[in-house]
């Protein structure tokens, strides 16, 4: 049986490909959700995906992982400048957790440059766009093997 872990993306990433092309691309939440999938099955994992603009469902999610997924990798969106309550759900999870995010944080507004779940994370990989899940799912394979 394939490990399993659990895609999370947060706020506003289903309107990836239309919401601002310029920072995030043209790929759609559904083409990098099809393509982590491809290369989870390459990697022996299993992949369960969601997406939700609401933080308390994004921290039932984390919780529910707590029992099902051995890794979390995660793009909170704006959340992770803003919510405590997301990490709190992280820090109850036992597996491994890596963050994403698509642009580069560093590069864009100050407050963009806090994230409450880089306190958790592993690791965290910004900036190599939509790539970026790739390269996490790569290095949780690693962290889980």
């Amino acid at each position: 049986m394939s490990k399993r872990v659990t895609l999370l993306n947060g706020p506003n990433l289903n309107l990836l490909g239309l919401r601002q092309p310029e920072i995030y691309g043209r790929e759609t939440l559904a083409d990098v959700v099809a393509k982590v999938t491809a290369l989870a099955d390459e990697l022996g994992l299993g992949v369960q995906a969601l997406q939700s603009n609401h933080e308390g469902q994004l921290v039932d999610w984390i919780q529910e992982a707590r029992g099902t997924s051995a890794g979390i990798i995660i793009n909170p969106g704006a959340y992770s400048h803003t919510s405590v309550a997301i990490l709190d759900a992280l820090n109850a999870f036992d597996g491994a957790v890596l963050e994403v995010h698509i642009s580069n944080i560093h590069k864009r507004e100050a407050f963009r440059h806090h994230s409450f779940v880089s306190s958790r994370a592993e690791g965290v990989i910004a900036g190599f766009g939509t790539e970026g899940y790739l390269l996490a799912l790569r290095r949780m394979a690693t962290l889980l093997a």
